[in-house]
């Protein structure tokens, strides 16, 4: 069974390859060949998603673990929901964000520790995953299941009020927001890239790709997704406005190339979306 599990594993990571698809980093790949995913789901049978007809759960047919080395979204809790993600996606966001070895991670919303695994998996023995889970009982599940990866911590907290110190190379936004928090700005070092869902009232909107540069915050939109509300980190009227301006798009590609604390230039023609205490500009960054 184990040598069959790893086969299993094996071709679910060379699937993503295509799926996702992983252009960038084979350390994505391998660390989906690595991480056994039964681990993080609880016992089968499993109640699943798949990828044409999310929204439509089925029961799969016996608790085979192989069962879960396809591109679905497991259940977790189906009362409320919550699913472990659908790995095509994360794996095209590991992808884009093109971790390396050593690097340190700060994780939004660890849920059972799957992709925290995986995170680890990618930055190795030598780097560091900082993940922070709201719930209590997801929090506690995912630290004992994390023993054999000693290089992620797992607190219990909403994420936001984290503490801006030490500094990460990458933050990963695992539920929506309406704007990036001051205290994951902060942390993020020279170089660092963080991705947030940004999204509106109805948890849709689109995944934000920050980069810190000498210049500042360089941005883009890394297309459309689906997200569960990230506490703390929501403003009513920043998700009015951000409908507003997905809506007046009308499907065109969203303008994206910058990021900027603090309120936009009085008149500036480059604004595309302006929240609280941050705006998107539609113009690239210049030399200061």
């Amino acid at each position: 069974m184990a040598r069959s599990l790893d086969a299993a594993r094996r071709w679910f990571a060379e699937d993503l390859r295509v799926a996702a698809p992983i252009l960038r980093n084979e350390l994505v790949v391998e660390a989906f060949a690595q991480v056994p995913r039964e681990l993080f789901c609880g016992s089968g049978p499993w109640r699943v998603h798949p990828r044409r007809r999310l929204g439509m759960p089925y029961t799969t047919p016996s608790a085979d673990p192989s069962a879960l080395y396809h591109d679905l979204l497991v259940v977790i809790d189906e009362e409320r929901d919550l699913n472990n993600g659908q790995p095509s996606l994360w794996a095209y966001i590991f992808d884009q964000l093109d971790l390396s070895a050593g690097q340190s991670v700060l994780q939004i919303g660890a849920g059972t520790g799957y992709y925290t695994a995986i995170l680890a998996e990618i930055v190795g023995v030598s780097g560091r995953v900082d993940a922070v889970e709201l719930d209590t009982a997801l929090c506690k599940r995912a630290q004992e299941t994390l023993v054999n990866w000693p290089q992620t911590a797992v607190t219990q907290g909403n994420g936001v009020d984290c503490d801006p110190k030490p500094a990460a190379d990458a933050i990963i936004a695992f539920a929506g927001v309406t704007h990036p928090p001051s205290a994951w700005i902060e942390r993020l070092s020279p170089g660092g890239k963080m991705m947030v869902p940004l999204t509106t009232a109805d948890g849709w909107g689109f995944l934000l790709k920050i980069e810190k540069t000498a210049k500042g915050f360089e941005a883009a939109s890394l297309g459309p997704c689906g997200f569960f509300h990230c506490e703390g980190a929501r403003l009513p009227d920043e998700e009015i406005r951000l409908q507003e301006a997905l809506t007046a798009l009308n499907g065109k590609e969203i303008p994206i190339r910058a990021l900027h604390p603090g309120k936009p230039p009085t008149e500036a023609k480059e604004v595309w979306f302006a929240g609280d205490s941050y705006w998107l500009s539609s113009a690239p960054l210049v030399n200061a």
